[in-house]
């Protein structure tokens, strides 16, 4: 048909004009002879194909018939199937060739049910006789496309339409016997595997079970231990932020603390500094058998050395060590041995091949008094010049250090001052010194509580530290330098070191008291308890003894003793012994 643009205006056939020419009616299309009606089809055996029973209905001559290719006409519409088999895939998965066909056929229906009835006129009726002429003729293409399309004779069709059936009913018998027989299948197909299905289904169910449950599992601990992570890493963000917030709040980049004022190097020569710069020059350190032991010493007038007994004896160990002496200034040279005494634990050495060595000054004992300043100068654990101060904490306090290791070495007695200026092992023999410098004791034992426990070595310094008084160490190293021996006080009697009362009590064996000897003449009997010398208070043996070798061979003091229970008072001349 052709376009023409309209103006809205009516045409002279009464339709509307809306931009379109009427179209002109179609020519009366010939009327196709019609099929004669399908005789009914007899049951087929079962082993009939569906092929073969479609092939029984359709007549032998007319306007069907089969072809070359193996196919059957249908007035004009061409049905295939390869070897008799009627099998095509569908969308359901299975052949449904007749639902095809029916589905053509029902093409051609109009909705009244009467498209067919066109071509069951015969061709040579009238067209006012034939339905689908004139005003009908639209209706009679619906049936020719219908016819075309689905294949089947129009008689067919028209006696579907207009039976007024169900669409179930409607299709022939071998329609409704290939959907039951595939319906039945599928159901078959779907209790068989519903039957399979029943012995593994709680089985699966319970795997997928504990699928699942692991899959929470993970899951849970995928999301905790995420959780802990961002936390942790929260948690150490935060704090850098909050530490670079409060850090770049409290800089100043102008900040300063000022000049540096000048240093001033003098110190009073009372001070313990300036009495360490005086002194620490004459101070050594001493080295025992290539430093298997270690101890202080200090010289005095003549580049001698004074030391403790204990330090070259390695505690009664050794009788010929070797000996290096460190001075401050950092030379060294080899100690010899000039004397020494075990009673009173002093030692004398001298180096040989170093001369001008500087002198400490020698000070008395007898002016110390209880709370004055001292200094300590030594080498503590090796530590060499180390300075320590305190006060003097007692006098005249008796002491008797022990040999360590077990090892026997002669009894060693004196009254010594007490200080709390810090002494370690290393700082024997080293000086204790006054105020003024000068020297008052001689470093010699410290009270600790106890050895280490996992060492086994001796304990540093609670405060309570020991020094051989000066006065008595004076004679002493006159003595070894004089003569390379020293002489020590007796008193000629045999003191009981069991007794526990308060004083020292002469042993009440015989023989106790040496005939003619310094006891016997001031007049002193076995049994008799000693508890003053002079003005000095006797508590136990050992004051006792400290008190008789504090003093000086051929010394005369007063003692104060007991007598069944009566205080008598005599005086008594030392005598005098050798190392």
């Amino acid at each position: 048909m052709s376009e023409r643009p309209g103006h809205g205006d009516v045409g002279a056939d009464g339709t509307s004009g809306h931009g379109f020419s009427p179209i002109p009616p179609i020519p009366a299309v010939p009327a196709i002879p019609a099929v004669p009606p399908i005789p009914a089809v007899p049951a087929s055996p079962p082993g009939d194909s569906e092929g073969e029973r479609l092939a029984d209905l359709l007549p032998s001559s007319g306007p069907a018939g089969s072809n070359a290719d193996g196919a059957t006409d249908l007035g004009g519409a061409s049905l295939a199937y390869a070897g008799g088999s009627n099998e095509r895939t569908s969308d359901f998965g299975k052949f449904d060739w007749f639902a095809q066909l029916d589905d053509f056929g029902r093409a051609g229906r109009t909705a009244d049910g009467h498209a067919g009835d066109c071509h069951q006129t015969a061709p040579s009726a009238p067209a006012t006789d034939n339905p689908c002429a004139a005003g009908g003729q639209a209706a009679g293409d619906k049936a020719v496309l219908g016819q075309a399309a689905g294949g089947l004779p129009a008689g067919a069709v028209a006696a579907e339409g207009s039976s007024g059936k169900s669409d179930d009913d409607k299709r022939r018998w071998w329609q409704r016997r290939t959907r039951k027989q595939w319906g039945e299948r599928q159901r078959s197909y779907a209790r068989r595997d519903e039957g399979r299905a029943d012995g593994w289904l709680s089985d699966k169910k319970k795997e997928a079970g504990l699928r699942g449950m692991l899959r929470g599992w993970r899951l849970a601990v995928a999301v905790f231990g995420l959780a802990t992570a961002c936390t942790l890493l929260g948690g150490v963000l935060g704090g850098f932020v909050v530490l670079h917030s409060e850090r770049s709040g409290l800089s100043d980049s102008s900040y300063s603390l000022g000049a540096v004022p000048s240093a001033s190097t003098s110190r009073p020569a009372s001070s313990v500094a300036g009495i360490a710069a005086r002194d620490l020059p004459g101070v050594v350190m001493i080295k025992v058998n290539n430093g298997q032991g270690t101890g202080s010493g200090f010289l005095i007038q003549g580049g001698y050395i004074v030391t403790d007994n204990h330090v070259v004896t390695l505690d009664g160990l050794l009788t010929d060590a070797s000996l290096r002496v460190y001075f401050s200034d950092g030379r060294s040279a080899r100690g010899v041995l000039v004397g020494r005494d075990p009673y009173s634990d002093i030692a004398v050495l001298k180096v040989a091949g170093i001369a001008n060595l500087p002198a400490l000054t020698l000070g008395s004992s007898k002016a110390v008094a209880v709370g004055d300043p001292v200094i300590a100068i030594g080498s503590p654990l090796g530590l060499a010049d180390t300075v320590t101060s305190g006060i003097v904490s007692a006098v005249d306090r008796p002491v008797q250090p022990s040999a360590t290791g077990g090892h026997a070495t002669t009894q060693v007695f004196f009254d010594a001052i007490q200080t709390d200026a810090p002494i370690n092992p290393g700082n024997s023999g080293g000086p204790l010194v006054n105020a003024r410098g000068q020297v008052i004791g001689v470093d010699a034992a410290i009270d600790t509580l106890g050895n280490d426990p996992i060492t086994g070595s001796q304990g540093g310094s609670i405060g309570l530290g020991f020094a051989i008084p000066m006065d008595q160490a004076r004679r002493v190293i006159e003595q070894l330098i004089r003569t390379g021996h020293a002489t020590h006080s007796v008193m000629g009697a045999a003191i009981n070191e069991n007794f526990d009362g308060n004083g020292a009590q002469i042993a009440s064996t015989r023989g106790a008291v040496a005939p003619g000897g310094p006891a016997a003449r001031a007049g002193l009997e076995p049994g008799d308890v000693v508890i003053r010398v002079g003005s000095l208070p006797i508590s136990n043996p050992y004051g006792l003894m400290d008190a008789i070798r504090s003093q000086a061979p051929g010394s005369r003091v007063t003692l104060t003793f007991l007598r069944h229970s009566q205080t008598h008072q005599t005086e008594l001349k030392l005598g005098s012994a050798s190392a």
